[in-house]
């Protein structure tokens, strides 16, 4: 999938390697699709990349049949291809090469794993610099660790550690070096890097201070670490909603998004879902937007009658366009009449229908005021909301 890159033999492009299964991961998807903080992984490897003003172009090796997913979940500018790979990683980076090559090849090009997301533009800057005089520069970490050799379960000899590095990436390369070396590499040897590759065709790398953020995520607690890395870009707001409508004969009863038989209806502007808007004025509350009559004021003819579901739909968009999620729902309604027991999971589906979310972060309970006031008079309907949400912390 090309998007108008322009053809540049000087231009830096970067290959992120995305192919891959991740099944140590755990999890129901690939890991580089999996969510951390909100944000696929490999959405934040493409971000990362895309901040950096050194890098012209991205390109990524996706596995057979990905392509929508992928290009769902990443949508920043600089992508030029989406590229599918191979049964092997050395196979998926040949692949990116090859496209790379075909549209104009490139001076340097940086080969990332997009199970390393956290990437400091620092790394990228370090890397590029020993460019200038090596055809490869990889970022390394010093081993800080004991090492000894395994035997059935035993403690072997110890291996001294002195010169032993932890190699990441991303690994940069001049394009034509890594592209030639690749294509003499013995196809019957598998390389755990493209590093080594280079080195096999008798090229000098360079090592850089590469960056504990890099760390792979390979194992579940991997990603409990990343969620935990990036807890604090994210808080919890909550917000409040209350609403009331007067019962009326010969008017439909909506409520809770559903039309439900009854003698009387709920009189309002629009079609007065009294539980709808409790719900729309607690997440507007959790957003400090104001409530519903700021956003359709009763005074407007164009809500005249209007669904409720409308709203409702309105302020989940409200929080998606703030980069945040809901986490969870909880309304109440109170009234005598109708016996909401008999609808509940019909409104807790509509409800979670209306704002794309499952059903199982919507609550739906109901009370009665023991015949006490309005409610208990059957006069009308109240609800309370309380709409628990996750947003971007506030600079």
């Amino acid at each position: 999938m090309r998007r108008g890159m322009t053809q540049c033999n000087d231009r830096t492009v970067a290959l992120l390697v995305a192919a891959g299964r991740g099944s140590r991961a755990g999890g129901d998807c690939p890991k580089q699709f999996r969510l951390v903080g909100g944000k696929a992984v490999v959405a934040h490897a493409v971000e990362a990349l895309s901040a950096h003003p050194m890098i012209d172009a991205i390109y990524i090796v996706i596995g057979e049949g990905q392509e929508t997913e992928a290009s769902a979940l990443v949508t920043d500018g600089k992508i030029a291809a989406f590229v599918t790979g191979a049964d092997s990683r050395r196979g998926s980076v040949k692949a990116g090469l090859q496209a790379i090559a075909s549209s104009g090849g490139a001076a340097r090009i940086l080969i990332h794993d997009a199970a390393r997301p956290f990437l400091p533009a620092t790394v990228v800057d370090r890397l590029l610099t020993a460019l200038e005089r090596s055809a490869g520069a990889i970022p390394v970490l010093p081993v800080a660790d004991t090492l000894l050799r395994e035997k059935g379960g035993l403690a072997g000899d110890t291996v001294d550690r002195a010169g032993l590095c932890r190699v990441q990436t991303p690994q940069a390369f001049r394009f034509e070096a890594i592209v030639a070396a690749h294509r003499q590499w013995d196809e019957t040897r598998e390389a755990t890097d493209d590093a080594q590759i280079l080195k096999d065709a008798g090229h000098i790398l360079t090592l850089v201070a590469g960056d504990e953020r890099l760390e792979k995520l390979t194992y579940p607690e991997d990603f409990d670490r990343a969620e935990g890395r990036l807890a604090p870009q994210v808080r919890t707001a909550v917000g409040m909603g209350y609403d009331v409508h007067r019962l009326v004969p010969g008017e439909p009863l909506w409520l809770g998004g559903i039309l439900i038989a009854h003698d009387h209806g709920l009189a309002g502007h629009s079609d007065a879902d009294v539980a709808l808007h409790a719900i729309v004025d607690a997440i507007l509350g959790g957003l400090a937007e104001g409530d519903i009559g700021s956003h359709f004021p009763p005074s407007d003819p164009q809500w005249r009658g209007a669904a409720s579901a409308r709203f409702l739909h309105y302020a989940g968009d409200r929080v998606t366009a703030r980069g945040g999620r809901i986490d969870h729902l909880d309304l109440t309604i109170i009234c005598e009449a109708p016996k909401i027991g008999p609808h509940r999971d019909a409104m807790r589906a509509r409800i979670a229908d209306i704002l794309a979310i499952v059903p199982g972060r919507v609550s739906v309970k109901a009370t009665t005021t023991e015949g006490l006031g309005f409610a208990g008079r059957r006069e009308g309907i109240a609800a309370q909301a309380v709409a628990t949400l996750s947003l971007p912390a506030l600079s």
